[in-house]
């Protein structure tokens, strides 16, 4: 086996994903499948969600996107839909604060393999860069700099009400809803 196929193999074990999309901070094990991710960006997506408007390339995307409409995979917690059951799971650890993820050098926890797998390059690399937003380190300048790009797009959509930050409109929209359910404080 070649050295870099070798290296390609590792990274299931590791979770290491080094290949960052500038235009939307996702993080891709093989530079091969960051290219088919930037064709997304430039691509024509004519499948259409008739609920929010959200484009796809592929029916079958807009086919798994759809589920979040129809709450098969719906938080107890706060109602939020995610498009599938890994997501929620994940999702629902903003709730009960579990982190099953533990740094061997510091003992920092995440809620999330991959998050774990970046923070450990901050032990081994010479100098790291933290994200000003949520903390999060990397050993490259410029894959913080496509982290925060991303933080700065997903800013748009702020609740008036409590603050927190959504990454959809509907999410805020459904978010929102929970507000309006508040009882009011008789003064």
């Amino acid at each position: 086996m070649y050295k870099s196929a070798f290296t390609r193999h590792q990274r299931i074990h590791t979770g290491e994903r080094p290949f960052v999309c500038a235009e939307c901070g996702k993080c891709f094990s093989q530079n091969i499948h960051l290219e088919k991710h930037r064709r997304n960006h430039e691509t024509e997506k004519p499948f259409s969600c008739l609920e929010c408007g959200k484009t796809f390339m592929k029916k079958s995307s807009l086919v798994k996107h759809q589920r979040i409409h129809t709450g098969a995979f719906a938080c107890p917690d706060c109602g939020k839909c995610l498009s599938d059951k890994t997501g929620l799971i994940i999702h629902r650890r903003t709730h009960t604060g579990e982190k099953p993820y533990a740094c061997s050098e510091c003992g920092r926890r995440f809620t999330q393999r991959c998050h774990l797998i970046t923070h450990q390059s901050v032990h081994t690399s010479k100098e790291s860069f933290a994200c000003s937003d949520c903390g999060k380190c990397f050993s490259v300048r410029s894959v913080l700099e496509a982290h925060q790009a991303f933080h700065n797009r997903h800013k748009a959509f702020t609740c008036s009400d409590c603050g927190k930050c959504f990454l959809q409109k509907s999410a805020l929209m459904a978010h929102s809803k929970v507000h309006a359910m508040e009882p009011y404080s008789v003064s």
